[in-house]
Formats: C-alpha cells, structure tokens, sequence
C-alpha cells in the first residue's frame, strides 16, 4: 500500500508542474483563440535561460526568476507583436485563424533548430543545492525541487486568477477573451490585450524552467514531450480554464506515476490517451469547459 501513497504524492507533484506549464497554453487560448504550437519551444527557451543564469552567476535558480521571467515575457510579448499579430490583422474577420497554427509551428522549429545550432544536441544539468533532496514523511519520500514546483503553482496560480479579477488590465484581458469586438469597441486595445496575454504566458514557461532545472535535463527538443503534455491537459481540462489547467495536470501525473508501478511507460502513455478521449466522449468541453461558439 506504501508505494500507491509514493505514487500519488510523486504524480500529484510532477503533476502540479505540468499543470503549470498548460496555465500559460490556456491563457493564450482563453484570450487569442489560437493554438500556440511554440508554447514547448518558450518552454525550452525558459528552461535554457535559467540555465545560464545559474551556471554563469551561481545564483539558486529560484532567484533566477528574478532575470528569467522578464526575460520570457518580453520574448513572449515581442513574438505576438512581432510575428502573430500580422496574421490576426490580415484575419481580423476570422475568430480562429488557422494560419496562427502554421506560423507557431514554423516558430517550434526555428527556435528549436538555432538552439540545437548553438548549444548542441547534449543533454545538460544543474547541480543545485536541493538537487537530488528529499525529506520523509513516515514512509513516504518527498522531493524537494518537485514540492517547490508545488509551491510555485499554487502562487502563480493564485497571482493570475487576483491578476485577472481585480486589475484593469486583468478586467480588459478577460473582455477581450469574450468578445474582442465589444471590447474594441469600449475602447480597449485588443491586439496591446493579445501581447501581454501573450507575454504572461510565455512569463509561466519562465518560472517552469526554473522550476524544472533542478532535476530536468536541459536539451533543445525537451518542449516537445512537454508541449504534447500541455496540448492534452489544456483540452482536458477545458479550454481556457484555469482550474481545468491544474486538475489535469494532477490527473496526467497520477496517471503517469501510478501506472509506472505496474507497466512500462508505453503503456502508460496509451492510458493518458484512452482517459483524454473517453472525458472528451462524455463531456466533449473538457472537464471544466463550457460550450462557446469559439
């Protein structure tokens, strides 16, 4: 019974930190009403600034957020601005443009690409303090770089839904994700709303770089097996939703980490799929959605 218990606490922690990752997909999404394909690459690019900030400064890379998160968010902000905004301008009559997707995509492989370029196809760790710590609790053995992850979740999860409800660019950025016709036509300046939505999603990739470096390789491809993960929690949970974000993150990691004690990772990955399309059956909007005419 012990390793069910190490299992869920294992998968409830990994878990926290995928639905961190998918918090920023689903901003995006919630407000844009586009499919950022790139999200994993700003993931990678998070995790590979961090990097550099511990290795060349020797700071703890929790203080590297310091430098990483409003690094990320203008990268965020500067990459709507600068290569989506085009795209929605020329498709402003259109509520998806699909032509989002195509250009994210060709962003994945660019960044991805020059990141391989310069750095190389190694894998890269850091050695921190809290590297490889653990504390225990009776029988159960906790890590500690994962429980901050935890940590990390809960605050930045609590600082966006405040963010969003009581802040005038909160109010507007929550408008616009319901009508951005209305909203443009009270004044509020969609495409300023997109990049900072933007900005701030990206900024959430920042902090899960952070948090994944103490224990997480470090490799130009490493936003691919995150941004599948993202993809499948964000549809699962419920477009634009943020509790939808979080619970299926956790319900990914419990998956993952329990299903690991009694078959291989194959396995277990086709298990994460069959769980995706059988909510979807029953509850085509996702866990929390609910039917918009997107």
């Amino acid at each position: 019974m012990d390793f069910i218990i190490q299992a869920i606490v294992s998968g409830t922690l990994m878990g926290s930190i995928y639905g961190l990752a998918a918090l920023g997909l689903t901003l995006i999404f919630g407000v844009i009403k586009v499919i950022n394909f790139a999200h994993g690459s700003c993931l990678m690019v998070g995790m590979y600034a961090a990097y550099w900030v511990v290795m060349l400064t020797g700071v703890n890379p929790y203080l590297a957020l310091i430098v990483v998160v409003p690094l990320l968010f203008f990268f965020g902000y500067f990459l709507q601005d600068i290569v989506i905004k085009p795209v929605l301008e020329a498709q402003s009559d259109v509520r998806e443009p699909t032509e989002v997707i195509i250009v994210t995509s060709g962003v994945w492989y660019i960044l991805d690409n020059i990141t391989l370029m310069i750095f190389g196809a190694e894998y890269r760790v850091v050695q921190t303090s809290i590297t490889g710590k653990a504390f225990e609790i009776g029988e159960i053995i906790v890590s500690t770089p994962k429980l901050y992850g935890l940590i990390a979740t809960v605050i930045v999860s609590v600082a966006l839904v405040w963010f969003l409800k009581y802040t005038k660019m909160g109010k507007a950025i929550r408008a616009a994700s319901l009508d951005r016709e209305a909203a443009s036509l009270m004044g509020i300046n969609q495409y300023r709303v997109y990049n900072i939505a933007f900005g701030i999603g990206t900024a959430i990739m920042g902090v899960v770089g952070c948090v994944l470096i103490p224990f997480y390789y470090v490799f130009p491809t490493v936003g691919v097996i995150f941004d599948v993960k993202c993809f499948i929690i964000v549809v699962l949970g419920g477009l634009g939703s943020i509790p939808g974000a979080l619970l299926g993150g956790v319900i990914i990691g419990l998956i993952e980490s329990i299903g690991a004690q009694f078959m291989t990772s194959t396995w277990t990955e086709l298990i994460v799929y069959l769980v995706f399309l059988a909510v979807l059956f029953v509850k085509p909007a996702g866990l929390f959605g609910e039917k918009r005419d997107w």
